[in-house]
């Protein structure tokens, strides 16, 4: 796993290069003693302009490129010789604690690992990856320090103030890495495969899969999508390509907002819509890709429910979705990567090994 940066930033159409280091990034708000009162900046949807004065920062020795992708998310790009992802996040991930200083990780060797790059020879490529570590975390407190100032004095900002709304005064920066290579869909399992959806990070995991990421105006990311448009999207889709995978990111806002009732409405709008592309497929596999519980309203490693339904599937007993229910599925408990190979049987494209 090489991080989450590269992924939004392909999501947001940046062109992403060898040596290129990516980030998430994400509008908040924070105190003057840079305490942390809003991680999403009140779910900010106007930042056009904190994006243009972002992009005027100068950073010395290295390019950027920084955009804006859904809400209060962005992506920022590093561009140039001896950088890193080898670096720590900014964002605390909890309300009230305090902006973290961007530290390297490879500052020191443990005894083991010391002896073990004595004997490897491994002394010198150690004190360069050290370096372009120590650089790259500079460089990105420089950069953050002068973005907070930016943003802080921003008229829309000073607006927002007036109104009463949180200002977007900081961008917290996570999950750094670097561009991953990707078997593509088709070449794998010869699955031409299309997405839906709005989030960068779901969009950016497409597109380097190889899969066609169609963009459909009102799909938002938010309680308010407009599902009806993007299953009419899914449905057009299914006439070119045998697999097309429908993203629905309001559920996990609604949760780490705590608004069960938004969750409840969004499910029971989609149970509604879902039924013209459930009757056209041959094949219906319904599924979650992490879980946020509303009570915790943060991600948990909880196993997510899912079913795959069609005419070939042998069918077992359970007759409701949820997390309960699916214990007594025939599907008992997979992996993340066991699905495709399964759907790939049932679509007569699973590869032998060894007949």
């Amino acid at each position: 796993y090489t991080g989450r940066g590269p992924f939004e930033a392909a999501g947001a159409g940046i062109e992403l290069h060898p040596g290129d280091v990516a980030f998430r990034g994400n509008y908040a708000t924070v105190d003057d003693t840079l305490i942390v009162k809003d991680r999403r900046a009140g779910r900010i949807q106007e930042t056009g302009p904190l994006e243009a004065a972002i992009r005027q920062i100068k950073l010395r020795g290295v390019d950027f490129v920084f955009k804006n992708t859904v809400g209060h998310r962005a992506a920022l790009v590093l561009q140039g010789k001896g950088l890193s992802n080898e670096v720590t996040d900014s964002d605390p991930q909890e309300i009230g604690k305090k902006v973290l200083r961007i530290r390297p990780l490879l500052r020191t060797l443990e005894r083991p690992q010391l002896r073990r790059a004595i004997l490897t020879g491994g002394i010198r490529r150690f004190a360069g990856r050290r370096r372009r570590s120590m650089k790259t975390a500079r460089l990105l407190n420089d950069f953050s320090r002068r973005a907070h100032e930016i943003l802080k004095n921003l008229h829309l900002n000073i607006e927002r103030e007036k109104k009463g709304l949180l200002p977007a005064n900081y961008l917290l920066l996570r999950g750094g890495g670097v561009v991953p290579h990707l078997q593509p869909l088709q070449e794998r399992f010869d699955i031409r495969g299309a997405c839906i959806a709005a989030a960068a990070l779901v969009k950016g995991v497409c597109m380097m899969a190889g899969m066609k990421v169609i963009d459909v105006p009102g799909a938002t990311g938010s309680v308010n999508t407009d599902l009806n448009a993007k299953v009419k999207a899914a449905l057009k889709a299914l006439k070119t390509h045998e697999l097309v995978l429908l993203h629905v990111k309001g559920f996990d806002e609604a949760s780490h907002d705590g608004n069960a009732a938004a969750k409840v409405k969004l499910i029971e709008r989609t149970d509604k819509e879902l039924k013209p592309l459930i009757d056209a497929a041959d094949f219906v596999v319904l599924a979650i890709d992490h879980t946020t519980p509303v009570t915790v309203r943060e991600h948990t490693g909880d196993p997510v429910p899912i079913v795959i339904a069609g005419p070939s599937v042998r069918a077992d007993n359970v007759r409701a979705y949820g997390e309960r229910a699916a214990v007594q599925g025939g599907l008992s408990r997979i992996r993340g990567k066991d699905l495709l190979p399964i759907l790939a049987d049932l679509m007569g494209k699973g590869k032998k090994f060894g007949a």
